[in-house]
């Protein structure tokens, strides 16, 4: 059975020190979380993860969710009992409101959390990971009314929620929809249509499931400026907030999907479903975003946390498996074969996977910390910048972090040879369930082209002018450490190439907006290299820092630092191939007629 492990000692190192999150300790939130909670709290949800949920992980790829002939759904063995102890413990509450019944602590620690449960469990950890983003929708946009109703019960993990955007004939163009909200005289809406890829929109271990679902009331601009959003229940909820009758909604099938088995992904019909409609009407989709931009977020973590998973398998099948001798001769000199790990192409492989997976953990919960202080920082300056920066960096977080974790997978089942290939290993399975991070929530060709032709353009350019000067900030401090000069070096060059990238996207793309297209996906795989080697710089100078001072762990401090100028010398240089496949533009892909597509005579 696969191994795994929540990786604490790396939590420790990025939130307590990296991040010094007990230096935010007079904003609101922040000034409970002491180093000793934040690591109780990390102690605490390693072991629910890794003896409660890690072992589920493969019952519920070969189980899988069962719906019945009435439309109800069974999740895999194990679910439901992990669910109720995930309920009862208090996990989801975490950071959220305490005036909701949660424990107000900062965004950053219930990511670290939402990490375990990903790289233990991807498809569990999608129930209440869904709910969150509806728990987001509601805050912001619910009336006084709707939030008593719903979100106590769904911050305690009562109920659960979903959201339903796309539809059999439509997608990312959520204008084409057709789900029908009809006004009634009460002020409800009857809902009618159906809604694909729904993940947990159907099954057995809440009482109730919250549906945010995107509809078109009567006479609604026939483009996405005709949305709306509503709140309909599975279960209809009294006044006394007691469970009523049965909604019309139901599942109608559970999509046969390449992976995430144990997660219920339903075909969801409203057949004149009672809904109420959340915000203003025809608004529905900026509505939907705020859940979007959270499930975002989530998604580009379960990119790196699959591949930490397969990462810690992939060290330990190394560290046993012996075949043939190391290249400077025999280390194990009385067995018959040395450990595969000492092989310099296993090393590659698996080297590339530890600086990806630290540095992506790094990434994200630098990324959750600016998500805290957009809300919470001392003024609106430090708010608003924290913001705009998040907004610019969400679609690298979820496009450039799932593209090299399923690279990661994958590689770390190349570490396994034929054993990877082989079901009872378990390999495929990270594999396959970090497929889907690449395509839900926006395909990573979308991401690409949000921040390309939206976020570099916000504000102006103010925004990622801002990045900029953020990293150059960070490289010249560097410069005047013998330890850190040769990262910092390597650092400016890369970005160098995002600046010029950048400016040729200014010289070319209004003349011709297909060289934008053509070349966002590899701008969004400079930046993400950029930003990772960003953090890189800042784990290697708070780890030479603590190696200056003395500190104890040495050895992983030092291993710290060949991991940085490893990042540095390994990843950074393809940011420039990525720069001249983005300035060869779009002549040439853009070239050939359609029918030059067709291979058959």
């Amino acid at each position: 059975m696969p191994i795994y492990k929540a990786p604490n000692r790396d939590f420790r190192f990025i939130i307590n020190e990296m991040l010094d999150l007990e230096s935010y300790g007079n904003l609101p939130g922040f000034e409970n979380a002491s180093e000793d909670l934040i690591n109780s709290i990390l102690e605490e949800g390693g072991k629910f993860t890794s003896e409660v949920i890690a072992p589920l992980n493969q019952i519920g790829d070969q189980e899988g969710c069962t719906r019945h002939e009435d439309g109800s759904v069974t999740t895999p063995t194990g679910f439901k009992e992990a669910f109720n102890q995930y309920r009862e413990a208090g996990w989801g509450t975490l950071t959220q409101p305490e005036e909701l019944g949660g424990q107000g602590l900062p965004q950053v620690i219930g990511f670290a959390l939402k990490e375990m449960m990903s790289s233990a469990n991807q498809s569990f950890g999608m129930y209440p990971g869904l709910t969150n983003g509806a728990i987001e929708a509601l805050k912001a946009k619910g009336t006084p009314e709707q939030k008593e109703m719903y979100l106590p019960k769904m911050v305690s993990g009562q109920w659960t929620g979903t959201m339903n955007l796309t539809e059999p004939h439509c997608g990312t163009d959520l204008g084409m929809i057709r789900t029908k909200a009809d006004p009634q005289a009460d002020g409800s809406y009857l809902i009618t249509g159906t809604k694909i890829f729904i993940s947990a929109g159907e099954h057995d271990m809440a009482e109730n499931i919250i549906h945010l679902v995107l509809a078109k009331t009567p006479g609604a601009p026939e483009s996405s400026k005709g949305i709306s959003l509503f709140v309909v229940p599975k279960f209809l909820v009294n006044e006394d907030g007691s469970l009523g009758e049965r909604n019309g909604v139901s599942c109608g099938s559970i999509e046969h999907k390449m992976g995430i088995h144990g997660n219920s992904t339903c075909v969801l019909n409203y057949d004149g479903a009672t809904g109420w409609m959340v915000g203003e009407e025809n608004k529905g989709l900026a509505a939907m975003f705020i859940m979007m931009n959270e499930a975002r977020l989530g998604t580009g973590m379960q990119g790196y946390a699959q591949a930490e998973a397969a990462y810690q398998n992939a060290v330990a099948y190394a560290l046993d498996r012996r075949q043939g001798r190391a290249l400077t001769g025999p280390v194990d000199p009385e067995e018959k074969a040395d450990p595969i790990f000492v092989h310099p192409d296993i090393r590659r492989l698996l080297m590339d996977a530890k600086v990806f997976t630290e540095g992506s953990r790094a990434f994200c919960l630098w990324s959750a910390l600016q998500a805290d202080l957009s809300e919470k920082a001392q003024t609106e300056e430090e708010r608003k910048s924290a913001h705009e920066m998040l907004s610019l960096l969400t679609p690298v977080i979820k496009g450039f972090t799932t593209d090299k974790g399923y690279e990661t997978a994958t590689n770390m089942q190349q570490v396994f040879g034929g054993h990877g290939y082989i079901e009872e290993w378990g390999m495929s399975q990270f594999v396959r369930d970090a497929r889907i991070a690449q395509i839900y929530e926006g395909a990573n060709g979308i991401q690409a082209m949000d921040l390309c032709g939206r976020k570099l353009g916000q504000n102006g350019g103010a925004t990622i002018q801002a990045f900029f000067a953020m990293v150059d900030e960070e490289i010249a401090a560097a410069k005047s450490n013998p330890q850190l000069v040769e990262i910092a070096t390597r650092l400016e060059k890369a970005l160098g190439e995002q600046k010029a990238a950048t400016m040729w996207f200014m010289q070319n793309a209004m003349t011709n907006p297909n060289n934008l297209g053509a070349g966002a996906y590899n701008y969004m795989h400079i930046m993400g290299l950029v930003t990772l080697g960003y953090m890189w710089l800042k784990m290697a100078k708070t780890a030479a820092e603590k190696l200056s001072g003395g500190a104890g762990d040495k050895a992983f401090y030092e291993a710290k630092l060949v991991s940085a100028n490893y990042y540095a010398e390994r990843f950074l240089p393809d940011s420039g191939a990525l720069r001249r496949k983005l300035e060869a533009g779009a002549e040439n892909m853009m070239a050939l007629p359609a029918d030059a597509f067709q291979t058959a005579a």
